[in-house]
């Protein structure tokens, strides 16, 4: 089991105002068994199991599988939180196929349970608590024998978790990920056991994966940690400073995955356009998106988690030159008022912001922009909300997540003086909510009768009758959707498709051209 709740509410996520939180929704599956469908292409092994969903692993991570442990537990996993969360989930996963166990889908069935925390903020902290504690129930009701909490809660947390929750069996930290088999293998002794150092843990695409998002679009994590120091974050304490991957290592797994299926390709890290600042003699991301967009197969690159301070210009000249980048800058700004903006640790950059809104549509006429905003950050006044209120009339951004600013122990922020009331903060979420609501709206009205080439992400939950897609402006699970009904296609296919009705966040359309393999760009 691996179900995947990517909708937690921290300030990176970027979720969108219609997102409902609840634990264990929008679970995505993956299976395999001795009867899974296996096919084997350039060193990897794919495995398609009996509910159609896939899990890539490289065949020299299975070559010395063999007992460790529970080898023949079955292992189910929930992961909470961001992308950047189910990539970890996903290393996790492949070292437990390496060390001989079975992943399972059935809650009921497994014989250990691994929750992958989210623990940036209060909500996300209490979904995982939540989650945590619905998974101990089975406990009682199924067969697990090991409950394993791992995730930034873990690294926060782990002595208060271990006593205040007694079903817990061991705990793994940020740092720790590839050390999960020795965990669990203590714990068949009838240990109880942490596992949490410091948190520098560096993926080696050798490690393996086990992809658990749909075949034709995946993650491609290119850097861990965080070197920024805002204010209100705790994420440098739970990941680390700033670390680039190798950019050999990082296109040698983009190329494994785009010869098992992958046509779109997600960029992420806590600031991607930070990559390779912190290597001597790196290649930056525009040198690293120009070698990815050599790889045959990949059809879109995306970049999510972009920085406004580290958005070069010679960035903005590879986006809107390479032909495989897609024309979407995801740039978490946070505020647009200086004052709160230096309070916040970011510096006085609100000009320089709308300088690089105003140098990405110069070069990009149809970018479509993505941002976060904090309201109510300790001292933030009715004139630097309604200014930040201004800003949002003004850009007019086509995607927008508000977040209401909460306390975390240990952050500057949490110190400040003059905390806003709760209800004061909700007022002004609303209200900036609402006001994006409405651009949102009318920008996607505006886009009645375009044609754009979108990706068939699959039938939607509601009825196999309609398909789910997406253009380049619009990334998965975060973004509204496309939905299609006149014809069907597969998952991944792509297809030219005229925009025939839109709504406050999503797009209904037609397909009017298939099979058009063209670059979004070109």
């Amino acid at each position: 089991m691996i179900s995947h709740v990517s909708r937690c509410s921290t300030y990176w996520d970027h979720i969108p105002a219609k997102t409902v939180f609840s634990p264990l929704t929008a679970a995505i599956m993956c299976r395999s068994s001795p009867e899974a469908t296996r096919t084997k292409q350039n060193g990897f092994i794919a495995f398609c199991d009996e509910m159609g969903e896939s899990v890539l692993v490289h065949e020299r991570m299975l070559e010395k599988a063999g007992p460790q442990g529970m080898h023949l537990a079955k292992v189910g996993m929930v992961s909470l939180g961001c992308s950047k969360n189910l990539v970890d989930s996903e290393i996790m996963l492949g070292s437990l196929r390496r060390a001989g166990y079975h992943i399972t889908a059935d809650a009921s069935a497994a014989d250990v349970i691994i929750v992958n925390t989210c623990g940036f903020i209060g909500t996300a902290k209490s979904e995982s608590i939540n989650t945590i504690l619905e998974m101990a129930t089975y406990k009682e009701t199924g067969q697990c024998r090991a409950l394993i909490v791992t995730g930034c809660l873990s690294q926060r947390y782990s002595k208060e978790l271990m006593e205040e929750i007694p079903e817990i069996d061991g705990m793994l930290g940020t740092g720790e990920l590839d050390r999960l088999p020795d965990l669990l293998q203590a714990v068949e002794q009838g240990l109880r056991v942490t596992f949490v150092g410091e948190p520098g843990f560096s993926y080696d695409e050798l490690l393996g994966r086990v992809v658990t998002t749909a075949p034709h679009s995946a993650y491609l994590k290119i850097a861990e940690g965080c070197s920024h120091s805002c204010a209100y974050c705790v994420i440098p304490s739970l990941r680390g400073h700033y670390r680039s991957r190798s950019a050999s290592g990082i296109v040698g797994e983009a190329r494994w995955l785009a010869e098992n299926g992958a046509r779109e390709l997600i960029l992420i890290a806590q600031d991607t356009s930070a990559y390779g600042k912190d290597l001597p003699n790196s290649p930056g991301l525009p040198e690293l998106l120009r070698e990815l967009g050599q790889i045959p197969e990949i059809h879109w690159l995306r970049v999510l988690y972009t920085y406004p301070t580290t958005f070069s210009p010679q960035l903005i000249q590879e986006f809107a030159e390479n032909p495989k980048i897609c024309h979407y800058v995801d740039l978490p700004l946070q505020h647009a008022n200086n004052h709160v903006l230096e309070r916040m640790g970011r510096g006085p950059v609100a000009e320089a912001q709308r300088r690089l809104i105003g140098e990405l549509r110069k070069t990009m006429p149809d970018v479509a922009l993505r941002s976060s905003f904090i309201v109510g950050f300790p001292g933030e006044t009715d004139g630097e909300f309604e200014e930040l209120l201004d800003f949002l009339a003004e850009i007019r951004f086509d995607h927008v997540g508000i977040f209401p600013y909460s306390a975390e122990e240990g952050t500057r922020a949490a110190e400040l003086p003059a905390q806003i009331p709760e209800d004061v903060k909700e007022e002004r979420y609303n209200r900036a909510m609402q006001l994006q609501q409405e651009i949102s709206r009318s920008r996607n009205l505006a886009r009645v009768g375009e044609v754009y080439e979108v990706v068939i992400d699959g039938p939607s939950e509601e009825t196999d009758l309609v398909l789910v897609a997406r253009s380049q402006y619009q990334a998965p699970e975060v973004d509204g959707a496309i939905y299609i009904g006149n014809r069907w296609l597969p998952a991944g296919a792509f297809a030219k498709a005229r925009i025939i009705e839109g709504y406050d966040y999503d797009l209904v359309a037609e397909i009017v051209e298939i099979g058009d393999d063209t670059p979004c760009n070109g």
